[in-house]
């Protein structure tokens, strides 16, 4: 009988030792695990009405509308976003416990939605109300 000293050492490696990279990927996880940064995300406190609400004494609100421009509309009559807060101060003169409603498109940008809402919160009203809608285009 021949010896074959080839034959032998091919069958004992038969694959890649997976030993060594499952070790790697188990430290890497447990290194981003205990590196990782748990922060609260800042974000916007929205109250939905409830059925118990309908029934209470209905405030008095007043409704801005950004279209899928970004322009921004009151009582018909388009402002600035620098104008809201002077509007918004003017309503809550007249009316202490007056609502907001934002009325945005759906292609509305969201920087200016934001920057309103900014702009109201500035001026000490924090009753504001979100509602979205496809406006109609306007004609030339």
């Amino acid at each position: 009988m021949r010896n074959r000293p080839h034959a032998h050492a091919a069958a004992e490696s038969h694959g890649i030792d997976l030993a060594p990279m499952l070790d790697f990927v188990v430290n890497l996880l447990i290194f981003f695990i205990i590196t990782a940064v748990f922060i609260k995300q800042a974000g916007l406190e929205v109250n939905r009405p409830s059925r118990e609400s309908t029934n209470e004494k209905t405030t008095a609100s007043k409704s801005f509308v950004v279209d899928d421009q970004g322009e921004i509309s009151v009582d018909l009559k388009a402002i600035d976003v620098r104008a809201v807060r002077a509007n918004v101060e003017r309503f809550k003169a007249a009316e202490p416990q007056i609502g907001i409603v934002i009325v945005a498109d759906r292609h509305a940008p969201m920087g200016v939605v934001v920057s309103v809402t900014d702009q109201i919160r500035l001026a000490g009203v924090s009753n504001i109300t979100f509602t979205t809608t496809t406006l109609a285009k306007k004609q030339p």
